[in-house]
């Protein structure tokens, strides 16, 4: 896009449209890259922008990705629970397999999970901090509803279950992408073969097992 475009905002409308080109931006960049790697430039270069003219309609770089977080909580969560809400009944084991694909099947929303908590929360201001716990905080409770009642979790285990997965994800992803020389470093050298890491089936067998003991501690609770 050339710098025309991107005269001053005179509308709500034309504001909304200039925040989603910056989100635009910022998503492709950071699958391209790895979000860690692109700076406020980065993102204001690929829209055809000045720095000083994005920061109008964001706060920080952080604000940016803290956006997109929020965003694949949501798509995640609804792309899950279209899948749960399907089924009469499942097993510990099937659902920590939907889980643990649908997860891995999103790389950038795993990579902005673990992101969020070292450092895009920590460049913002509260208010755009609270506005996305309320966002995860729902999203939450929405999974946790299909959780209890396929697997009759309390809604600690709920939460745990949740906060597990993401948590995982987030760091699995991270040791799945080493970049190109890591990776040679760790595909050259037999004694590393374990820091390679494929993250739908090592989270699948964590899930699993987490799942499972929960369930059993359900059971004799009931």
């Amino acid at each position: 896009m050339n710098e025309p475009a991107f005269r001053r905002a005179r509308s709500a409308q034309a504001k909304q449209a200039r925040e989603e080109a910056i989100l635009d931006a910022a998503r492709a960049l950071g699958r391209l890259r790895g979000v860690r790697d692109v700076t406020l430039t980065d993102i204001a270069a690929e829209v055809g922008m000045h720095k000083s003219a994005l920061l109008r309609y964001f706060e920080t770089r952080e604000q940016i990705f803290l956006e997109l977080t929020a965003e694949g909580w949501r798509q995640w969560s609804a792309e899950l629970r279209g899948d749960l809400e399907g089924r009469t009944q499942a097993t510990p084991a099937e659902v920590a397999a939907v889980v643990a694909r649908s997860l891995a099947a999103r790389p950038m929303f795993c990579d902005l999970l673990a992101q969020a908590p070292l450092n895009l929360e920590r460049n913002v201001s509260i208010e755009s901090v609270r506005c996305f716990k309320l966002v995860t905080l729902d999203e939450v409770g929405l999974i946790g509803a299909e959780f209890r009642r396929l697997l009759g979790l309390t809604e600690s285990q709920c939460i745990d279950t949740i906060s597990t997965a993401t948590g995982m994800a987030g760091a699995l992803w991270q040791m799945a992408s080493p970049g190109p020389r890591l990776r040679e470093l760790y595909t050259s050298d037999p004694r590393l073969g374990h820091a390679v890491v494929e993250v739908e089936p090592r989270l699948t067998r964590v899930l699993t097992a987490l799942l499972t003991g929960l369930g059993a501690t359900s059971a004799t609770r009931a």
